[in-house]
């Protein structure tokens, strides 16, 4: 098993001072950061998501996975940061209002910061227009809107209508996410971005925020 393998092995069973030990075992290696996080730490996180998905793995399980890729980015942010410091962007995040589930956003906060944004995380409850005013108070480039219930999925819907109304759409992506969530219905409430999990949410963060920095 390479290094970059088992940093993905020791994530997945939520073994944190492993994955510290063995991303720095694999930066003697001189492997790139970018490498081991991409190829280790994410991969790893990756393949905890798609077994949440299918119920091979449950809640305390992914909790003690992203506690383990925190601490490995504890040792790579330094690294990570001197790399990306002309893609880095900004992205608001919160659980929509009426929900208090935060499990799930969390999640996505830590995968954000693993990507080098600046992430404004307003907790749960999140009413539309504080989305808004956090956007415009932070410049963002992406707001990354919550929900696990049904109930409170249309007030993704809420969202979009405040960002509308103030004429500040076309300034900033709206990305939408949670167990209830799909394409069809982000399409229907006209937000811009579906992801089913929190690697991918990262990922077109990272890609939309670098592009707008082109």
């Amino acid at each position: 098993m390479t290094t970059l393998e088992r940093i993905s092995d020791y994530l997945q069973k939520g073994r944190a001072s492993k994955v510290k030990e063995t991303v720095l075992q694999a930066l003697d290696e001189n492997i790139p950061p970018r490498v081991i996080m991409d190829d280790g730490l994410l991969r790893g996180m990756r393949l905890v998501a798609e077994k949440f998905k299918t119920d091979e793995v449950f809640v305390p399980q992914v909790l003690v996975a992203s506690r383990a890729i925190n601490a490995g980015l504890q040792v790579l942010r330094p690294y990570l940061q001197g790399e990306e410091q002309g893609a880095t962007g900004v992205a608001v995040l919160g659980t929509v209002k009426g929900d208090m589930h935060d499990i799930g956003k969390n999640i996505v906060h830590i995968m954000l910061e693993s990507k080098g944004l600046k992430v404004i995380d307003l907790g749960v409850d999140v009413p539309a227009e504080a989305f808004y005013q956090a956007a415009v108070e932070n410049n963002a480039d992406v707001v990354c809107c919550s929900a696990l219930l049904t109930a409170t999925m249309e007030e993704m819907r809420h969202v979009v209508n405040v960002f509308s109304a103030h004429n500040y759409r076309d300034k900033v992506k709206i990305m939408i996410g949670g167990a209830p969530v799909t394409q069809g219905f982000c399409a229907h409430i006209g937000a811009d971005i579906y992801t089913e999990d929190a690697v991918e949410a990262a990922e077109v963060a990272y890609a939309v925020c670098a592009g707008k920095r082109k």
